[in-house]
């Protein structure tokens, strides 16, 4: 049901036309740490009374179960980074991030897996002592670098981007939250085959899992996005984007017609990293009933979101839903330090 969680089981790489298939076999052969093995996701199903009586089946993918420090989304989106990285014989990567951001964990982790430097360029001032993401970003290896929030808009720009490489040397450029075409492209391989689910659930930061989710499947299913930024339905133009200039680029796509989506974005609880006493509440009591572990930043509110939404009655009788439990649950150790 799902694929390619292994850099060197990818049959999905051997279509590259940058590589001859024997490069890319011995780039990832020296690529894989076979001492640290990624694992295919568990599918756990829910069991509950509220979905009982509303006829609803549930059932989530436990992508934070696949390694323990490079898990959940965050894996995909780099892993295509890190070949291109690779293969362009870059020793450096340099990334983006907010205090607490899961993606910047997850590159440090992976840099010094995998055998990279790493440059977390990170949003705001330094705050000493550093919290629990920085603090383990660092003992991995990864060089803090601080820009003011004016100067961190301008992450996307050539102009700062150059200013980094002069700084930095020759540096590998990941966008904050992995949001590039190698993100979509890895993020096409977290569920190759929904099997029975006809709907699939996601909490969204940049939309890039969601369009990398709506690319590989069929038109018969349905994508839905709750995104955990107040005022998120700008990440619909930015879904677009990333769907469009996906299919127009050469990159391996398994189909050219992405499945239906849309974003529900009642579900934020103020903005990014923004809880209140609800959401943990709800979070305690999901864990006890469930054995589940949800992040506060992510998973908990699309949980949140898609439960209201079924005593709301949105969710038909019959409905048969994935959630994809994207991970990040080293983030709750930061939130519940600053509540």
């Amino acid at each position: 049901m799902f694929s390619a969680y292994f850099l060197t089981d990818n049959q999905a790489i051997l279509e590259s036309k940058n590589l001859s298939p024997l490069r890319l076999v011995r780039l990832m052969c020296e690529f894989s740490p076979m001492s640290s093995p990624f694992i295919p996701p568990a599918t756990q199903e829910i069991e509950n009374e509220i979905f009982r009586r509303a006829g609803v089946e549930l059932s989530v993918l436990r992508l934070d179960t696949m390694h323990p420090l490079v898990n959940g989304n965050k894996w995909f989106k780099l892993k295509y980074n890190l070949l291109e990285a690779k293969q362009q014989n870059l020793t450096t990567l340099l990334t983006f991030g907010g205090a607490y951001s899961n993606h910047i964990f997850a590159t440090a982790a992976a840099g010094n897996l995998f055998g990279f430097r790493t440059i977390g360029v990170i949003r705001g001032e330094e705050r000493l002592p550093l919290n629990p993401t920085l603090d383990f970003a660092k003992q991995q290896g990864m060089q803090l670098v601080y820009l003011n929030r004016e100067a961190y808009r301008q992450k996307h720009t050539r102009e700062l981007q150059e200013d980094l490489r002069q700084r930095f040397g020759d540096v590998f450029i990941i966008p904050e939250g992995g949001s590039n075409l190698n993100g979509v492209r890895g993020c096409t391989e977290i569920v190759s085959d929904t099997g029975k689910f006809d709907t699939i659930c996601l909490a969204c930061g940049t939309g890039t899992t969601l369009a990398g989710i709506a690319l590989s499947l069929n038109q018969n299913k349905r994508v839905i996005g709750f995104p955990v930024l107040k005022k998120g339905e700008f990440i619909a133009q930015e879904i677009d984007n990333l769907l469009k200039n996906y299919l127009d680029s050469e990159l391996p796509a398994p189909t050219h017609s992405p499945a239906p989506w849309e974003l529900i974005c009642d579900y934020h609880f103020g903005g990014y990293a923004k809880v209140n006493d609800q959401l943990l509440m709800f979070s305690k009591q999901f864990e006890q009933q469930n054995s589940l572990l949800l992040d506060y930043v992510y998973t908990a509110k699309m949980f949140y979101g898609v439960i209201d939404l079924l005593h709301l009655g949105f969710f038909q009788k019959g409905d048969r839903l994935l959630l994809i439990h994207t991970g990040g649950l080293q983030g709750n150790i930061g939130m519940e330090k600053r509540l």
